[in-house]
């Protein structure tokens, strides 16, 4: 009796380790807010005309255009900068809206440091 009742309780564990579970959620992905980058530093470039760019840091190293957006790259020995312009909603000529800066390497840096190195290079004078 005890070999058939060990026997009984042995089946029905096994037998508990097939029942389906209740389906657990699937982690939901955690998605990070939005970066948000201080324009203190870029007063003299956000918002500027082309033509002010150039006054500022000399011809520009590359110069790519997409429908009305364009993109302007200053390169310098320090840094290389992108300023994105966009026309403005109400129309007139296109303005930086966003900048981007990074080393020669590729890694990030200061955008405002980046503006400052790029306006003393000689093609700026």
């Amino acid at each position: 009796m005890r070999r058939r009742t060990s026997a009984l309780l042995l089946a029905g564990l096994l037998l508990a380790g097939c029942v389906p579970r209740a389906a657990e959620a699937p982690p939901t992905a955690v998605v990070p807010p939005p970066r948000t980058y201080s324009t203190v530093g870029l007063e003299s470039v956000i918002g500027s005309t082309a033509g002010a760019l150039v006054a500022q840091f000399g011809r520009p190293d590359l110069e790519i255009r997409e429908g009305s957006a364009r993109k302007l790259q200053f390169l310098g020995p320090v840094c290389v900068l992108d300023a994105y312009l966009y026309p403005p909603r109400r129309g007139g000529d296109p303005v930086v809206a966003h900048v981007d800066a990074r080393l020669p390497d590729g890694r990030e840096m200061d955008r405002s440091s980046c503006v400052a190195a790029l306006s003393r290079r000689e093609e700026a004078r």
